[in-house]
C-alpha cells in the first residue's frame, strides 16, 4: 500500500509502505464513462442540454429504425442468392447513427465495413450499400453524399490512417472540418489505427478515432484480443483525450462525439472514443456465430440493444406508440424497396470495367488481356 504525497510539478511522491522506498508517479490517467440512458429505457444522468426535450431524438429514433429494416432486407437478399456477402449491423444502429448525426458535411468519414447508419445520415443510399456488397464498385461512387468520404474499407483498420491524413490537410489548411475514422475491437490492435493515433497527437490533428467494441473479432472474444482494460486508453500513449461511451445510448453517443469533434474543431487535438455496443448477428453471412459464442450472451446483448431502450424512453414521454411505430416501420419498407429495386435493375457493368479503372494507360499486355476479354464477351451474348 502507499501513502501519497502530493508533489510537484504535476508529479506524485509516494512512500511504498513495503521497503519505505519513495516511489514518483510520472501520470495518472482516468477514462470517463458516458450514459446518460439504461437499458431499461429510463435516464441514469441528467442529459445534456441538446437532449433535455425528448422530441430532439424523434428523428434519430427514426433513423435508427430504418437502419435496422434495411438490414434485415439485405439479409433477405443475401440468403436468397441477389446480394454477395453481407456485414449485417444489428445492434449497433445507435453507434453508427450517431457518429454520423454528430458530423457536418464538410467533415471527412473513413468507415470500416459495416457502419451504413453513419453513411446513410451523410447521405449514402441503400442502393449504393447493396451495389458495393453485390460486386459493383459503382457502389462507392456516392451521388448525394460527400465525395470526400472515403469508401468502404474492408482491409481491417487501413482508413484510420487516411482519416489521420485528411486531419492532417484540414489543419495544414486551417479549416475547420474534422477527420473521423472508425474500426472494431480487434481493429483497434493493428498497427495502422496505433499509427494514426500517433500522428493525431504528434501533430496535434482534428481527428476522431472511433472504436466500435462489439465484443468480438470475427471469432476473437475482446478478452482474448487485448490485456487493456479499455480500448479507449489506447489513445493515452498518443497524447489524445479518450472516452468510452455506452454505444447503445444514442445521448451518449451524440454528447461523446460533440466533445470530441468541437475539441478537434477548436484546435484542441483528436480523441479517441470506445462504443461500447454488441454485434447480434454473425459477422456476416458468411460466418455462424453459434460455434463460437453461447446463447446466453446473446440474449443477454438483446436485454441491452439501443432501439429497445429509446422506444421505451420515447413512449414513456408520450411521443411514440405502436400506431406511429407501425406506420413508420410500412413507410421504411416501402422506401427500402424502392432501392432495393433501384439495385436490382442497375445494369452489369461490361467487362472491360475491370481493366478501364485500374491503370492511367494500361500497359500492352494488359491492353492485350482487355482486348481478349472484350472479345469472349461479345461471343458469349452474340
Amino acid at each position: 500500500m502507499r501513502n501519497g504525497v502530493s508533489g510537484r510539478n504535476g508529479y506524485d511522491a509516494s512512500i511504498d509502505a513495503t521497503d519505505n522506498t519513495m516511489m514518483t508517479v510520472a501520470a495518472r490517467f482516468e477514462i470517463e464513462y458516458l450514459q446518460y440512458l439504461g437499458p431499461d429505457g429510463t435516464l441514469v444522468a441528467e442529459p445534456p442540454a441538446a437532449f433535455k426535450d425528448p422530441a430532439a431524438l424523434l428523428p434519430l429514433f427514426k433513423q435508427m429504425l430504418f437502419v435496422r429494416t434495411f438490414d434485415s432486407k439485405a439479409i433477405a437478399l443475401q440468403r436468397t442468392g441477389k446480394l454477395g456477402t453481407y456485414a449485417a449491423c444489428l445492434g449497433h444502429e445507435a453507434t453508427h447513427v450517431g457518429i454520423g448525426a454528430s458530423m457536418k458535411r464538410e467533415d471527412v468519414f473513413a468507415p470500416s465495413y459495416r457502419e451504413y447508419g453513419a453513411q446513410i445520415v451523410r447521405g449514402v443510399r441503400p442502393r449504393e450499400i447493396l451495389l458495393y456488397w453485390g460486386g459493383d464498385e459503382r457502389g462507392n461512387d456516392f451521388a448525394d453524399a460527400p465525395k470526400h468520404d472515403y469508401a468502404w474499407c474492408v482491409p481491417i483498420s487501413t482508413q484510420c490512417l487516411h482519416a489521420a491524413g485528411a486531419a492532417l490537410a484540414f489543419k495544414l489548411r486551417k479549416e475547420p472540418r474534422v477527420g473521423v475514422a472508425c474500426c472494431g475491437d480487434g481493429g483497434s490492435s493493428k498497427t495502422d489505427t496505433y499509427a494514426a493515433i500517433n500522428a493525431a497527437g504528434a501533430y496535434a490533428l482534428p481527428f476522431v478515432q472511433c472504436i466500435i467494441n462489439n465484443g468480438w473479432a470475427i471469432s476473437v472474444p475482446r478478452a482474448a484480443q487485448t490485456g487493456a482494460p479499455t480500448l479507449a486508453q489506447k489513445g493515452i500513449a498518443g497524447g489524445l483525450h479518450c472516452l468510452q461511451v455506452d454505444g447503445n445510448d444514442i445521448i451518449a453517443v451524440m454528447e461523446g462525439m460533440r466533445r470530441a469533434l468541437d475539441r478537434a474543431r477548436s484546435g484542441g487535438g483528436g480523441s479517441v472514443i470506445e462504443f461500447m455496443t454488441y454485434r447480434l448477428h454473425d459477422h456476416t453471412t458468411a460466418d455462424d456465430a453459434r460455434r463460437y459464442r453461447n446463447e446466453d450472451e446473446v440474449k443477454a446483448a438483446w436485454a441491452r440493444e439501443p432501439i429497445s431502450r429509446l422506444r421505451t424512453y420515447l413512449t414513456g414521454a408520450g411521443l411514440w406508440d405502436e400506431a406511429q411505430e407501425s406506420a413508420w416501420a410500412d413507410e421504411c419498407g416501402k422506401m427500402i424497396d424502392i432501392e432495393i429495386n433501384a439495385y436490382l435493375e442497375t445494369p452489369v457493368q461490361p467487362v472491360s470495367a475491370m481493366f478501364d479503372f485500374l491503370y492511367a494507360e494500361l500497359p500492352l499486355d494488359i491492353q492485350a488481356q482487355r482486348a481478349e476479354a472484350i472479345a469472349a464477351e461479345g461471343l458469349k451474348h452474340g
